[in-house]
């Protein structure tokens, strides 16, 4: 990771963009407090166990946040994409991250101490309502992938991780092929499943041709089909 030189007013507008009821005064105060980094593939930006000291904004490139389960085996649980804030919610807890935010390609992340985030929640209350619905949303979210992961079977699991994947990073210009190139691996912890069975199935869909495989590169061929097997689990 390294300080990255671009136009930190630039970084705080599209940040500001997220709540329009910020007073000049208070978008000045935001931007004194910001600072930019630039987070290469693979690059942490914050640990299980690390303080909360701040809250991040993914400007651009993808993240994705995993928490440790059984054995250490990573499970994501949550893909970030631009402009979108994460890695806040423990802080609210008054607790340590529980997970970490890794880059799934070169990134750019802003980030704000919360002491300031806090202040700013006091001061304007529309945009204290706004965090708590994004909160809210993703509480919803988690709620229902939850139950997705424990009750569907592996190819509704890997059939509803490729339209999670398509929701939040959505498609190439072809309107098919998705935007995120992510390794076996990273799909099968999407997914809850081991490495192989994610090759299985993924192999299974392609010979079905309900998606086409190209490398990491993975085409939405047949929607509705993908829809009725995630929906059906």
């Amino acid at each position: 990771m390294h300080t990255h030189q671009i136009d930190r007013e630039s970084v705080a507008t599209s940040i500001c963009g997220l709540w329009p009821s910020l007073t000049a005064s208070q978008r000045s105060l935001l931007a004194d407090h910001l600072s930019v980094s630039r987070y290469k593939r693979g690059e942490m930006i914050y640990g299980e166990g690390d303080s909360t000291e701040r809250m991040y904004f993914l400007i651009s490139g993808k993240v994705k946040v995993i928490k440790a389960g059984v054995c250490g085996r990573g499970q994501i649980i949550r893909a970030v994409k631009p402009i979108e804030i994460f890695g806040y919610r423990a802080h609210f807890a008054h607790a340590m991250h529980r997970s970490r935010a890794i880059a799934l390609e070169s990134s750019t992340v802003a980030s704000v101490p919360m002491s300031t985030i806090e202040r700013l929640m006091l001061e304007n209350p529309p945009m204290a309502l706004r965090i708590v619905h994004h909160l809210a949303v993703l509480l919803g979210q988690s709620d229902e992938r939850t139950v997705n992961l424990t009750q569907k079977h592996i190819r509704g699991r890997l059939a509803e991780a490729l339209l999670f994947l398509r929701d939040n990073y959505g498609l190439e210009e072809d309107g098919s092929t998705l935007s995120i190139y992510l390794s076996r691996e990273d799909l099968a912890n999407l997914s809850n499943m081991t490495t192989s069975n994610a090759i299985r199935t993924l192999s299974s869909f392609a010979n079905e041709q309900v998606i086409s495989i190209d490398g990491k590169k993975i085409k939405l061929v047949d929607m509705e089909e993908l829809l009725r097997i995630s929906k059906m689990g």
